[in-house]
């Protein structure tokens, strides 16, 4: 799949502005989550997100049955979605943070209710065409994603959305205090203790929900900084 992502700001004089992700910094990224959920297990806590809370409600008032959850770590928030009444497909690079998530949904008794498969987002989604029914993505599209490998995977989460189908995701955005700060990789792209984050315009929301219905970007803060995101919610058209 050939990806052309946007002219990185701050790019060298000669730096050519169509290219895909570092791969070094891609797995480089890899192994940190890997080698971070080896040391602190279940690191975010057993308590679901907010955005998560949000999307469990907005995907019960759309009539959600089945729930993929890409970027899913640990699995706080799956296995909310799950405890709400929702079929869960679990989705992350980790098999290190899927494998925690298993085991809190055995000793939970959701185990039925959710599934996991080790999946990098650079790369098409294991699903057919309109399958599910609803799709949340917590900080996972501003991860060391290229602009064109997050417009690649929102046109995937459409392929997959069945007609009427929900997106929530959530992104930390340029107004961030760690946006500019740090290390550069161009793309707007920012690492800071080993955590590389992909900051979001306006304009790249609003460009991801072409050909969708745009109903809510929601300004929230999170965490001790506080990290500085959007939560949007946007539906395939019926």
């Amino acid at each position: 799949m050939t990806r052309t992502p946007g002219t990185p700001p701050g790019a060298s004089p000669g730096a050519s502005p169509h290219r895909e992700s570092e791969p070094a910094l891609a797995d480089a990224q890899r192994t940190h989550w890997q080698q971070t959920y080896r040391a602190h297990p279940a690191m975010y806590g057993e308590q679901p997100s907010a955005p998560a809370e949000h999307a469990a409600r907005a995907f019960a008032a759309a009539d959600a049955h089945q729930v993929l959850e890409l970027g899913a770590g640990h699995g706080r928030d799956a296995l909310h979605f799950a405890r709400s009444g929702f079929r869960v497909l679990a989705a992350d690079f980790s098999p290190t943070g899927l494998d925690q998530l298993r085991s809190a949904a055995a000793e939970q008794g959701l185990a039925e209710r959710v599934r996991t498969v080790v999946h990098d987002v650079r790369e098409p989604l294991p699903l057919p065409d309109a399958s599910v029914d609803a799709v949340f993505a917590h900080m996972l599209l501003c991860m060391a994603l290229s602009t064109q490998e997050i417009e690649a995977l929102v046109a995937e989460v459409r392929r997959v959305l069945r007609p009427g189908g929900s997106l929530v995701y959530t992104v930390r955005h340029s107004g961030d205090a760690h946006y500019g700060a740090g290390t550069g990789h161009g793309d707007d792209i920012w690492e800071h203790g080993g955590f590389a984050v992909h900051f979001f315009p306006r304009e790249l929301v609003d460009r991801l929900a072409e050909g969708w219905h745009l109903t809510e970007v929601h300004p929230f803060e999170e965490g001790e900084l506080p990290r500085r995101l959007w939560r949007i919610t946007q539906e395939t058209p019926r």
